[in-house]
Order: structure tokens, then C-alpha cells, then sequence
């Protein structure tokens, strides 16, 4: 049956025309009209629902039908809709098929084959957008899935290591603030931060440390200094982390995988190339990286551990500005001293 919710767009310069196929679709859809391809397009711009399907005359003053429907192909939205050809032109009909036209309607018109061609375009729209709309949510659902789960074995991981829990969360805001702050103002960091998208890049923070669950309860639970062979199995939760990271999915396809990868293996750089598994220096360490360096650092001076006591906020920033000079980027330790008052709050928000 068709759905009277559905909209045609008629674009034809001839009344006559868009006055017989009025006639003819209007007891089934909601019909609006244009009389050229600018009009159209202005009108596409200024409607809320997109229609279903456009039926478009080729020849058209202003702008024609074909200038019309190539401009439709450079928008993501707009070349979605399918478009049918009015044309009183016979030899033109493979080349508009060609190019992307879903189907065509000769002048005159006959009423039967305009609503059993419109009808059918609607239907195979109509399926396709309840298709897409259907991936959409389970790929939303399967996130959602992942989403939990990884959070679920960042905080497994955190309490075997003797943790609340609530670091997974600290550096994850701390993550944040920072990301915050350098788009904010404007950074040298800021459209590359956009690209790699905030939210993803504050997710990804939870898995830093899931190398940790290869490491043996020996060495993780140690309570005093490990020794330089204890210290070398130690630092393999990088390369153990980027390994688990690769067989939850394909890191290529996925921002999500792809910055964990990243801050699992090289959250323990330095930015002066001193730093471990591989002794990456400056910007050779990816961007989320260095910012879970920094988050991780700080949490770590500011919270007593089994093997230390907890330092004072601002003593923690002198040691990581001054006494740290050449672990990390400059322009995220500026960022870092912006936003210290918002690390203070997380820190005592989260213990």
C-alpha cells in the first residue's frame, strides 16, 4: 500500500505537466513542486524530510535537469534519493540511466506506468532506509557491547593490579580535559584532535594498561622495587597490550581498536626518545600516546600506591613540568598546567 506520509518532488517547468502528475500522485503521496533545478535544490535545502523520490524533467531554463542531478551526486544526503527522468527524449535514456537515474517516464504520460513506476522506486526507498536504519542501530547495539566489555576488562585488570578501579576513570577525564583544552585553544593539535574524535580517543584511555594481564602476579603485586630483569618483563605489557588490542578486531577499520593499539604500545614513550617499547621520540609517538602519558604520570604522583605515598597536586605538576623536562609533548604539558585545577577536582571525584 502506498504511504501517503511519502513525499514526491516534482520538478518540471512546464504547469501542464506538474498539474497531470499532481493528478496522478496525489492520492497516494504528498506532492511538492519546482520549475527548475534551482528552485529544487533551494527547496531540498529548506525541507526537514527529504523527499523519497524526485521526478525530474530534463529540459529546464535556469538550471536543467541534468545540471540539477550532478549536483545532487556531490551530496551525501541528496544522491540517496532516487531520481526518475521526465524526458520526451528517447536517445538520452541510457545515459541517464548511466548515470545514476533509477528509471525514467516518456511524455505524454500514462497514469498506470507513472504510479507503478513511482510506486515501486518508494518501496525499494522504503526498504532500504528501514535496511540502513536497522545497521545502524545494531551496529549502535554491538558498540554498545563492546563498549562494556572493554570497560569491563580495563576495571578486571585495574583491581588485579590493586587498583579501585576509579584510575580507568581519572585518566580517562584527565584524557579529556586535555583534549578539551588543546581544541579549545586553538592548539597546533586542535583539527587533529577533531579528526581523531574526542569521545573515541576518551574511551580508548580504559585499555592502557590491558597488556598487565599477561604480566605474572609476582612481578605486578611486588611491593617494593623491581629488578632489572623483573623491570624488563614489566615493560612488555606495551607490546602485550597492542597483541590483545589486535585480536578484539581489525585495527585498520576501527578509530576505536586503532587508538587503543596506539596507547597500549606507546603510552610509555618519551617525547625525548628515551622512552620504551621502541624508543620513539617527538612526534614519531602518536598524539593519543602522548596524552595518555601525561594522564598516566600524573595519576600516578598524585595517588599513593602500595610502594609510595601520594604527592601533592602541585608538587606533581612541578615535578612533571621541571624535574620531567624531556618525557613529554611541551604544547600537552601547557595544556597540562591550564587545566590543573579540572585534574585537582577528577582526582578527588574519583578516589
Amino acid at each position: 500500500m502506498d504511504d501517503k506520509n511519502s513525499t514526491v518532488l516534482i520538478v518540471d517547468d512546464i504547469e501542464m505537466n506538474v498539474m497531470i502528475l499532481e493528478e496522478i500522485l496525489s492520492d497516494s503521496y504528498n506532492i511538492i513542486t519546482a520549475s527548475n533545478g534551482k528552485e529544487a535544490l533551494e527547496l531540498l535545502g529548506k525541507t526537514n524530510a527529504l523527499p523519497k523520490i524526485i521526478l525530474l524533467d530534463v529540459m529546464m531554463p535556469v538550471m536543467s535537469g541534468r545540471e540539477m542531478f550532478e549536483i545532487m551526486q556531490l551530496n551525501e544526503a541528496y544522491r540517496r534519493i532516487p531520481v526518475i527522468f521526465i524526458t520526451a527524449e528517447n536517445d538520452t535514456e541510457s545515459q541517464l540511466l548511466a548515470a545514476g537515474a533509477v528509471d525514467f517516464i516518456n511524455k505524454p504520460f500514462f497514469p498506470e506506468i507513472v504510479k507503478l513506476r513511482v510506486k515501486n522506486q518508494v518501496k525499494l526507498k522504503n526498504y532500504s532506509d528501514g535496511l540502513e536504519e536497522m545497521v545502524i542501530e545494531k551496529t549502535n547495539e554491538a558498540t554498545k557491547v563492546l563498549d562494556s566489555a572493554l570497560q569491563g576488562l580495563a576495571n578486571i585488570i585495574e583491581h588485579r593490579d590493586m587498583e579501585s578501579g576509579e584510575h580507568v576513570k581519572r585518566t580517562q577525564f584527565f584524557v579529556k580535559a586535555l583534549v578539551d583544552e588543546l581544541i579549545n585553544s586553538n592548539s597546533i593539535y586542535a583539527d587533529e584532535l577533531i579528526e581523531l574524535e574526542p569521545d573515541i580517543i576518551m574511551k580508548s584511555m580504559a585499555l592502557h594498561d590491558v597488556g598487565k594481564i599477561a604480566i605474572p602476579d609476582r612481578i605486578l603485586l611486588k611491593p617494593g622495587k623491581l629488578d632489572p630483569e623483573e623491570r624488563k618483563i614489566m615493560d612488555t605489557h606495551t607490546t602485550m597490550g597492542k597483541e590483545i588490542i589486535g585480536e578484539l578486531g581489525n585495527v585498520e577499520t576501527s578509530k576505536y581498536l586503532k587508538h587503543c593499539e596506539d596507547i597500549c604500545l606507546c603510552h610509555h614513550e618519551r617525547w625525548d626518545g628515551k622512552g620504551y617499547p621502541n624508543m620513539l621520540k617527538g612526534d614519531e609517538i602518536p598524539l593519543v600516546a602522548r596524552l595518555a602519558a601525561v594522564a598516566d604520570v600524573y595519576d600516578a604522583l598524585v595517588c599513593s600506591r602500595a610502594y609510595k605515598s601520594a604527592i601533592p597536586y602541585e608538587e606533581s605538576i612541578g615535578i612533571m613540568t621541571t624535574e620531567s623536562v624531556g618525557q613529554f609533548d611541551p604544547v600537552i604539558i601547557e595544556a597540562l598546567v591550564a587545566v590543573q585545577d579540572k585534574f585537582k577536582e577528577i582526582s578527588l571525584k574519583y578516589r
